[in-house]
């Protein structure tokens, strides 16, 4: 970590209380940034800022549902005031609703939707204009997925949703690239997390996933530590409009 400096940089994670998130906000502490975390538990919240700020420094936690697209602006408003100001964005937070495509609701689409792509958009709004109008560049960094490339049985509205976030990181980083703001994206394979943790706990479903998985193991949220760190320092000056994905080498195979 050492060796990409963030010292003097802020950070905002969506979804940084927990799991991949937490790993990342994690990483960008250990780089030098301060951090802060924006999430819809407030107890979760605060847990996370005992880890970093074991690490940073003045790390801060905001309570905000994303899915409310209309108090957007004013959740951004009070990060970058909290914060003096975001240098570093990583659009994180989401969810996943799970139907045959036939049996899709309209409320679990429109649900999946406004957090996976519409939030993340209205985000990356609200950090180019500030950056642009301080004329400062600046580093996106979105959550993408193995969804953004392929599909699996009950998920259309999460891989629709994933598929967006592809081609809005190529669409975002083509617009803004003459302010200097980089866009670019991480694609995590199956993450061991609480959030997965029954999926780790079903043995049929685990020996499928070692045995998928080239590298023969369920990844860790300590995996995405260097990689958001690297994204977001100056040694990727000069990538942008690209998702690495984290996986074990899952879409290299078949």
């Amino acid at each position: 970590m050492n060796t990409l400096p963030l010292c003097g940089r802020t950070a905002l994670v969506t979804g940084g209380n927990s799991g991949i998130g937490l790993g990342m906000a994690l990483g960008l502490a250990k780089a030098g940034a301060r951090v802060g975390i924006l999430g819809r538990d407030a107890d979760k919240n605060a847990t996370a800022l005992e880890q970093l700020n074991h690490i940073g420094k003045d790390c801060v936690g905001f309570v905000a549902d994303l899915t409310e697209a209309d108090k957007i602006p004013a959740v951004y408003a009070q990060a970058t005031s909290d914060l003096g100001g975001v240098d570093i964005l990583v659009n994180n937070a989401g969810t996943t609703r799970r139907a045959a495509a036939e049996d899709v609701t309209l409320d679990d689409w429109s649900t999946t939707l406004a957090l996976n792509l519409t939030a993340p958009m209205l985000l990356a709004q609200q950090f180019a204009r500030e950056r642009i109008a301080a004329n400062k560049s600046g580093s996106i960094i979105f959550t993408a997925s193995l969804m953004s490339e392929s599909s699996r049985p009950t998920t259309a509205a999460y891989t629709a949703s994933k598929g967006g976030v592809r081609q809005l990181i190529k669409a975002l980083a083509v617009d803004w690239a003459k302010y200097g703001i980089r866009v670019n994206g991480v694609g995590p394979g199956y993450i061991q997390t609480e959030l997965t943790r029954t999926l780790h706990e079903d043995s049929a479903f685990n020996e499928w996933v070692e045995g998928r998985t080239p590298l023969g193991r369920w990844g860790q949220p300590g995996d995405f530590e260097g990689i958001v760190a690297f994204l977001a320092s100056d040694s990727a000056s000069f990538i942008t409009g690209q998702i690495i994905y984290v996986d074990g080498g899952w879409l290299a195979t078949f």
